[in-house]
């Protein structure tokens, strides 16, 4: 599959002209963004460009289809649990297993073809009719296909049993005779009816011969004089031997039964019994088997593939699945004769019934607009191992590759990227880097969007993604100002340097309001605490204040001097522990001990000798040296009497 299909299509973008003016683009995981440069290659400069837009160009419009996303929605759950119970796929019931989760792919196709059909008979402006009728077509097309590999990968129908396959495949795909019997059998008069022989001729060619044969009946009611070739060819048809799925008789036996019977029908024809009735005759040239009969009824027989069933029925009954391709063929260059070319959907089909496997799937990537189908088929046939010595050359396998790419595009959906998560999950050599990848693309719109994208990444042990996200979370909630939320998201990232940041911003808020917010979070900071020197001052300081609103002041002390000797307090804040000190040096008691008031006269010394030189100082300036040199003053005072209270007490205390 390395070789080139072709030239690639050419999307034309409204307003730009790329021969006299230059593009420049921008590639994204599922889209590319697209506008026109005012660079010149000849003058070098332009004013300004012709097309003053920027274009978003999407590979994958399909998710972007209410209906398809259904499609999307429902297949995924199929996916998902084919990947869960391929450990209990054993001997016979693997078989039957597998034919039962295709059939479940092709109930969800339909489900979504007739709803889009629907939509496109209830449709009000020509558009959108033509685009959903064209939308109900490539549905009907997918189903056809995927219907043909079930038959002929999955299920793998020997000969006798593959030729009934092969007509519920036709009758299911080529259903207009339902409501064609339906207008002949409501009329007054069916015989009579304009449309009566083209139904008797429908019939036989999809191998509906009991039908067929009541249809005759009301011929023969209706006109004696041919009543008795009616009769005739409704034994013919009665007695046309059929493999039936219940039925035990051999192929050789089959064989047998057929070739007296088709002498039956030619001798009747070599007689002339149908002589005087044209329609009679050729529908039994028609049982016969005549491919001149066959072609003439091109119209009705719609397709080739119909041609070649019909073909088939009549003619190779039990036709071995090696020599499918031949008839295949043949029927296709009979039908389409030097008229026309087969089309894409021809070329697929044609795959198929040569059992090329990689070519289906080729030809089926080349052909549809999205990659949901060949994903799917592709994992099905995959896990009925017919796939598994395929591998590509750039270090994927084939099975992976569609899936990376399906996903890929659900992940530039707004919602469906959740659907994407379980396909990366289940690609064993490329899902994870991947998922990492096209995960941190997600934009985090709503706190709720971000929860689960983190709830994801936590799953699956991405720690990188973790914490990321986390950081970005915790910047929006900086920005709003919910220092707490921003807080409780740094430390769920554990990133000690905006933990600090987000610190600083709580004392900062202390500083200028005297109290803390969101107090439940960092009185149960706990282990948290340890991220950072600054969180860790912070979760003490603020257990400081509940220690003193608690009327604990020995404790409160010994912590806030432990706060300003262990060098973990920021410098900045020392003046505003010295302050916090105050009450406790004017208590009645003595709180602070000699040692420690000596540990506090330091500190505050080291914080007033330390102090820069300032110019120029303004009037509030000057206002707030006054009040720092009062609670200097203040504090000093406190403090020699604390001191004094507390050498007298400590001496006492050693005299007695």
């Amino acid at each position: 599959m390395e070789e080139l299909d072709g030239e690639p299509t050419v999307t034309l973008i409204p307003g730009m002209n790329s021969k006299k003016k230059q593009m420049c683009f921008d590639w994204g995981p599922g889209e590319m963004l697209v506008c026109e440069t005012s660079f010149n290659k000849k003058e070098k400069s332009e004013t300004a460009p012709n097309c003053p837009f920027i274009y978003i160009i999407r590979k994958d419009v399909d998710v972007y289809s209410q209906i398809l996303r259904k499609l999307f929605n429902e297949s995924h759950g199929i996916f998902v649990g084919l990947q869960r119970i391929e450990e209990e796929l054993t001997g016979k019931s693997r078989k039957a297993q597998l034919v039962r989760v295709s059939k479940n792919y092709r109930s969800v196709i339909r489900a979504c073809m007739e709803e889009m059909h629907q939509f496109a008979i209830a449709a009000k402006d020509p558009a959108s009719g033509r685009q959903f009728s064209s939308q109900v077509s490539i549905l009907s097309a997918m189903e056809l296909i995927w219907n043909l590999c079930e038959i002929l990968f999955i299920e793998v129908a020997p000969a006798g049993p593959l030729l009934l396959h092969l007509l519920d495949w036709v009758r299911l795909h080529v259903c207009e005779v339902d409501s064609l019997s339906a207008d002949v059998l409501g009329s007054e008069n069916p015989s009579k009816h304009e449309s009566f022989w083209n139904l008797v001729t429908v019939l036989v060619l999809q191998g509906r011969l009991d039908e067929a044969r009541q249809m005759l009946s009301k011929e023969a009611d209706a006109s004696p004089t041919s009543a008795g070739m009616c009769r005739i060819l409704g034994d013919l048809m009665r007695t046309m031997p059929i493999l039936s799925p219940g039925n035990t008789q051999t192929l050789t036996e089959l064989e047998l039964k057929w070739q007296h019977w088709r002498e039956e029908c030619e001798r009747h024809l070599q007689d002339g019994t149908f002589a005087s009735s044209p329609r009679l005759e050729s529908l039994c040239k028609i049982m016969l088997g005549d491919e001149a009969a066959l072609l003439e009824q091109k119209e009705l027989l719609s397709n080739w593939y119909h041609f070649l069933v019909t073909r088939l029925l009549y003619s190779h009954p039990t036709v071995k699945p090696i020599d499918l391709h031949f008839y295949a063929q043949s029927s296709l260059d009979m039908f389409l004769g030097c008229e026309s070319s087969p089309e894409p959907l021809d070329n697929i089909l044609m795959a198929a019934f040569e059992f090329d496997i990689h070519q289906v799937i080729k030809e089926c990537s080349i052909a549809l607009s999205n990659w949901w189908f060949v994903a799917h088929l592709t994992d099905l046939l995959d896990h009925c191992r017919l796939l598994q010595a395929h591998n590509l050359y750039f270090g994927s396998n084939m099975r992976e590759f569609l899936l990376l790419e399906y996903a890929s595009g659900l992940f530039a959906h707004h919602s469906l990227w959740q659907l994407g998560v379980d396909y990366f999950d289940y690609c064993p050599e490329l899902g994870r880097v991947s998922l990492e990848l096209h995960i941190e693309r997600i934009p985090l719109n709503t706190e709720q969007k971000a929860l689960k994208v983190l709830r994801i990444c936590e799953q699956r042990q991405m720690t990188e993604q973790v914490r990321s996200i986390c950081k970005i979370l915790a910047m929006k909630a900086v920005r709003n100002n919910r220092l707490g939320s921003a807080l409780s998201w740094s430390i769920r990232a554990k990133d000690a340097a905006f933990a600090t940041l987000v610190s600083d911003r709580f004392l900062r808020d202390y500083c200028e309001q005297g109290c803390f917010s969101d107090l439940d979070l960092i009185d149960n900071l706990g282990p948290a605490m340890m991220l950072s020197d600054r969180l860790t001052f912070l979760g003490k300081y603020r257990e400081f204040h509940r220690l003193y609103g608690e009327k604990r002041f020995g404790d409160a002390a010994s912590l806030l001097l432990s706060l300003m000797t262990s060098q973990i307090a920021p410098r900045s804040f020392w003046m505003t522990l010295l302050t916090d000190a105050l009450p406790l040096l004017e208590q009645k008691q003595v709180i602070f001990s000699a040692e420690q008031t000596y540990e506090l006269m330091r500190c505050l010394e080291d914080l007033t000798s330390g102090k820069p030189e300032r110019a120029e100082p303004d009037s509030q300036r000057l206002q707030d040296e006054d009040i720092e040199t009062t609670k200097v003053e203040m504090l000093r005072l406190a403090l020699a009497r604390n001191l004094a209270r507390a050498i007298i007490r400590e001496g006492s205390l050693e005299g007695s």
